[in-house]
C-alpha cells in the first residue's frame, strides 16, 4: 500500500514538472511573438516615416522649382524692359541764333562778313540782304552826335559807318563800328544800348534793338521785325 502511494506521488510530481515546463515553453513563445510583433510594428513605423520624408522632399523640390521658374521669369522681364539711358558722350544741342527777324538776319550777315571787310563796304553789303525791301545808302561817321541816340555823343571808335533807308518814314537805322581794342567791345555796346532811342523818328518806332560783335568790330541796328515790299 505504501509503495502504491509512493508511486502515485512520484507520478504526480512528474506530471507537475511536465505541466510547468510546457507552460514556460508557451510563455516563452508568447514573449517571442510579442517581441517579433514589436519589431514588425517598429519596422512599419520606420517605413511610414520614410514615406512621409520622401513626400516632404518631393513637395520641397516642387516649391523650389516653382520659385526658380518665377525668378527666371522676373529676370527675363527685367532684361526685356527698355533702358532709358542717355548716351554719355552726347552733348546737349546748342540753341541756334534766330534769323527770323530783320535785325537777327542782318546780325548773322554781319558775323559772316565782318572779318574780311572794312566798315563802309560791310555796311553797304548789309543793305543787300534779301530781307531789306527798301532803297538804302551807307556813309562813314565820326565820333559825336549820331542819329538814334538823341543828345548823347558816341565816342570810343576809330571807324564807323551808318546804313539806312532813303525814306525817313521807315524806323530803321544801322551802324558798323571798328574799335581800337577788342577788349572794349562789351562796354561800347552797353553805351550804345543805354543811349539808344527806338523812337528817334517821331512818326514811327522801331520794334527791335540788336547788337553784336566780331573781334573789334561792332554791329548795331534798330529796326522793324519785318519789312514789307
Amino acid at each position: 500500500m505504501k509503495k502504491l502511494l509512493s508511486i502515485i506521488l512520484i507520478l504526480s510530481l512528474v506530471l507537475s514538472f511536465a505541466a510547468c515546463s510546457k507552460k514556460e515553453t508557451v510563455d516563452t513563445k508568447d514573449e517571442e511573438t510579442v517581441e517579433v510583433g514589436g519589431k514588425k510594428d517598429e519596422t512599419t513605423k520606420v517605413d511610414n516615416e520614410n514615406e512621409e520624408n520622401e513626400e516632404n522632399e518631393e513637395v520641397d523640390k516642387e516649391n523650389k522649382t516653382e520659385k526658380e521658374e518665377v525668378k527666371t521669369e522676373k529676370e527675363e522681364v527685367k532684361k526685356e524692359e527698355p533702358k532709358n539711358e542717355t548716351p554719355k558722350n552726347e552733348s546737349p544741342k546748342k540753341e541756334e541764333v534766330s534769323s527770323s527777324t530783320l535785325g537777327n538776319a542782318l546780325l548773322a550777315d554781319f558775323k559772316a562778313k565782318a572779318s574780311s571787310m572794312d566798315v563802309l563796304p560791310l555796311a553797304e553789303a548789309l543793305l543787300t540782304n534779301p530781307q531789306i525791301k527798301f532803297m538804302g545808302g551807307a556813309m562813314e561817321v565820326e565820333e559825336g552826335l549820331l542819329s538814334g541816340f538823341d543828345n548823347a555823343e558816341i565816342t570810343g571808335f576809330k571807324k564807323g559807318a551808318v546804313f539806312m533807308p532813303m525814306i525817313g518814314s521807315i524806323p530803321f537805322i544801322g551802324y558798323v563800328f571798328e574799335l581800337e581794342n577788342a577788349s572794349d567791345v562789351n562796354t561800347f555796346i552797353s553805351t550804345l544800348k543805354s543811349n539808344a532811342n527806338k523812337r528817334w523818328n517821331v512818326c514811327v518806332e522801331a520794334e527791335e534793338m540788336i547788337a553784336g560783335s566780331v573781334g573789334n568790330k561792332v554791329f548795331f541796328v534798330m529796326c522793324p521785325k519785318t519789312i514789307e515790299e
